[in-house]
């Protein structure tokens, strides 16, 4: 009887990346903090490892990166003023976070690349199997992703990607694997279910397992393996570390995981696994719209008043246009209708605007007249 699978507890969180993408809104704030209606990027993902089972993650931050430390902290300033307001609604969901997860954190001092974030992690990972999360992708499942994996993980025993399916022309934007069909789903070219759907809301109805026999970083169309796309959920045997530290910078002069990967793939097998869920590309300025509609669309709270304003957008090919909002008499027009009534309009009062100390002076003036 073969020994159980280690379980999956920790995952490893990259978020030492510069955000160039949505410049300048991540001049000065970290892109796992842009919010997708009211909650951060980071948290939605955060809470899919929770869902998963994970019991600790591993933030790896960067200069100018602090407020995703103190999203996931405790503020006590704020939960003692909701708490003095009555506002408990707010302070359970504000404690929440705080509470949700084990939280570490690990500094990368330079953006080397994925492959290097996840080396900086070694310490705290230790020599176990984890999962690591890309924070640009959030997919929606009815059961997690990640747990899809683990399971897939629990099966196997070996190292597992998520990939979706996309278009050839933006095989460019991804790693992409090479596969051997293995009897539980076959590998064919063209896209799938929402392959190709530039900027995120991918459907991928997948549930599928391949046997990854290469893997390539960022291939032109016409060199690409195949269609199968890596995103951002990766289940890692602990060897992976090992790898990692003899790959040289690749594009970029980043050290690239995909590399560290096929490095591992000369030692150990990799599974690919298509899931079953609808990924958003948050990372990319048309994906992170396409998220924040649709998310503020099942808001209970939001998604009516959401949806008649949407209904009430007149689109067309030319562009964008709204419903004129009705609007309040200006005094020329005002001055028109009373000249059209027959009555003489009355005369103007100056629009100067005096500043307080023009008023003290002239309530003065008039004190000293009447006496």
């Amino acid at each position: 009887m073969s020994a159980p699978r280690p379980v999956i507890r920790k995952a490893v969180f990259p978020a030492a990346g510069l955000g160039t993408r949505f410049l300048p809104a991540t001049k000065a704030q970290p892109k796992e903090m842009l919010p997708l209606v009211d909650k951060p990027v980071i948290q939605y993902v955060v809470e899919e490892a929770v869902a998963s089972g994970i019991e600790t993650i591993i933030i790896v931050t960067g200069r100018g990166k602090s407020a995703i430390e103190d999203h996931f902290d405790v503020a006590y300033e704020l939960e003692q003023m909701l708490e003095q307001r009555g506002k408990h609604d707010l302070l359970r969901e504000v404690r929440s976070i705080s509470d949700m997860i084990n939280v570490s954190y690990v500094r990368q001092k330079e953006p080397l690349g994925l492959g290097h974030a996840i080396l900086m992690a070694r310490a705290l990972v230790g020599n176990e199997p984890f999962a690591v999360f890309l924070g640009d992708d959030i997919i929606e499942a009815r059961v997690p992703v990640m747990r899809q994996m683990m399971d897939v993980h629990a099966r196997r025993g070996c190292s597992v990607v998520a990939v979706e399916r996309v278009s050839r022309e933006r095989t460019r934007d991804y790693g992409i694997v090479a596969v051997r069909p293995d009897g539980r789903g076959a590998v064919g070219s063209g896209g799938g279910a929402g392959g190709g759907n530039a900027g995120g809301g991918n459907v991928a109805s997948g549930g599928h397992e391949y046997e990854v026999t290469d893997l390539v970083e960022k291939p032109a169309p016409e060199e690409a393996p195949s269609d199968l796309a890596i995103i951002g959920r990766y289940i890692l045997t602990p060897e992976i570390f090992e790898h990692l530290e003899k790959t040289r910078a690749g594009r970029g002069g980043e050290i690239q995981l995909t590399d560290g990967l096929r490095s591992l793939l000369g030692q150990q097998p990799i599974c690919a696994y298509s899931f079953d869920g609808k990924r958003y590309d948050t990372g990319d300025k048309l994906g992170f719209l396409k998220a924040t509609v649709e998310f503020a669309l099942r808001r209970p709270d939001l998604g009516a008043a959401f949806r008649d304003y949407l209904a009430g957008l007149d689109l067309d090919g030319s562009g964008l246009r709204m419903r004129p909002p009705a609007v309040p008499p200006t005094a020329a027009s005002r001055g028109a209708a009373t000249l059209a009534a027959g009555r003489t309009p009355a005369p103007r009062r100056s629009a100067t605007r005096r500043t307080p100390t023009a008023r003290r002076r002239a309530a003065r003036r008039r004190t000293t007249r009447r006496r």
